[in-house]
């Protein structure tokens, strides 16, 4: 006897389109009522597409690479919150065992990141030189999945402030030679000058974004750059710049003001019409399973609660190329006990995640 799961829903397939109910059979959604016998489990509740958290670091923490049994508990702590669909932003790890786990979310690698020589976080990235930017980030266009991540600025300890980490001339080269390999390139920025270069240069994607002005936010909107904001990441600005305030008062002063307006940023991007895509940056000095939290700051900034679903589940999923709820796809999706477009707190509590069309309970 056949096994179905039958989602009594409403189903939220898209922003605009719900389903009364929806049946799971041999892994695969369908709407059409099954025929013959079957051993029927009924699953109430609203459902949603599997969430994504579009800035994750599997395989990673404070200190660098993670092993194995690590990267294995980072991604069930995301599935248990009902992301299950993950973009790497950057790993020193090799976390493509990941992908051949039934159990464990779906990744898109990005390959690890590329750092300027001594200008980041200690065993993260590739530390190189300007003059190996360009072929460092054709290596990583090959060997990930489509994405290659650059670290655009960091704490310049010469200047005691935020600065960016390549020549804008050759960083229009890099963006264009990940493109020539047919990958989009996203960066880590948090100042204001960083952003300038990396629109000049046609880059696809920011992370952070923190010190977008009126002038990069009609930028970033003419060119399509989307946005992964990162909120909760900018919420620990403030105890950053406090251990630098005594040997750079000005970055110190630099992240406050970053951090003060992150909302008003944020609420800017939107208005303008710049994608902005849900993302944690768990991994490093954030735990995982934060995606929920991340939702509810794109509330706190002005979003809708269809605007911030939207940026979690249905238009992420898009942007990355994956599919949804329609006919015939993958079952992965997140029953919740209520609406979440009635109150997005709700995404904190999921009653069931189903991966693959395998039940997992929370």
């Amino acid at each position: 006897m056949a096994q179905v799961m039958h989602l009594t829903g409403p189903v939220l397939v898209g922003p605009n389109d719900v389903r009364s109910e929806a049946w799971v059979i041999g892994g695969r959604m369908t709407y059409a009522v099954p025929s013959g016998d079957h051993d029927v489990t009924t699953v109430p509740g609203w459902v949603l597409p599997g969430l994504v958290d579009a800035h994750s670091h599997i395989g990673l923490d404070a200190h660098g690479a993670t092993d194995d049994a690590t990267a294995e508990a980072q991604a069930l702590a995301d599935r248990e919150a009902g992301a299950l669909l993950l973009r790497d932003a950057g790993s020193p790890a090799d976390t493509r065992w990941v992908q051949e786990r039934e159990d464990l979310p779906r990744l898109v690698r990005a390959g690890r990141h590329i750092a300027r020589t001594r200008r980041y976080i200690r065993n993260y990235a590739w530390e190189v030189e300007p003059d190996q930017l360009v072929a460092q980030v054709r290596v990583e266009a090959r060997s990930g999945d489509g994405w290659v991540k650059l670290v655009g600025d960091w704490i310049d300890r010469d200047t005691g402030d935020l600065s960016p980490c390549w020549p804008a001339d050759v960083l229009a080269q890099a963006v264009a030679a990940a493109h020539e390999e047919g990958a989009r390139v996203t960066a880590h920025c948090f100042g204001e000058q960083s952003l300038r270069d990396l629109a000049a240069a046609g880059t696809d994607c920011v992370e952070h974004a923190c010190g977008l002005d009126d002038g990069t936010v009609r930028s970033f909107a003419e060119q399509g750059i989307a946005i992964v904001p990162t909120l909760v990441n900018i919420d620990t600005f403030p105890r950053i710049a406090e251990a630098a305030r005594a040997k750079f008062p000005d970055y110190h002063r630099h992240m406050l003001d970053l951090h003060e307006r992150r909302y008003r940023t944020i609420a800017a991007a939107r208005e303008a019409g710049i994608r902005v895509y849900v993302g944690t940056d768990a991994g490093g000095s954030l735990p995982h399973g934060l995606v929920a939290t991340e939702v509810a700051h794109l509330g706190h900034a002005g979003f809708t609660t269809g605007e911030a679903l939207d940026a979690a589940c249905w238009a992420a999923r898009a942007w990355l190329g994956w599919p949804g709820l329609d006919e015939g796809d993958e079952a992965d999706l997140v029953v919740y006990p209520e609406d979440p477009r009635d109150d997005l707190a709700v995404l904190a509590v999921p009653s069931l995640v189903v991966l693959r069309g395998v039940a997992h309970p929370t």
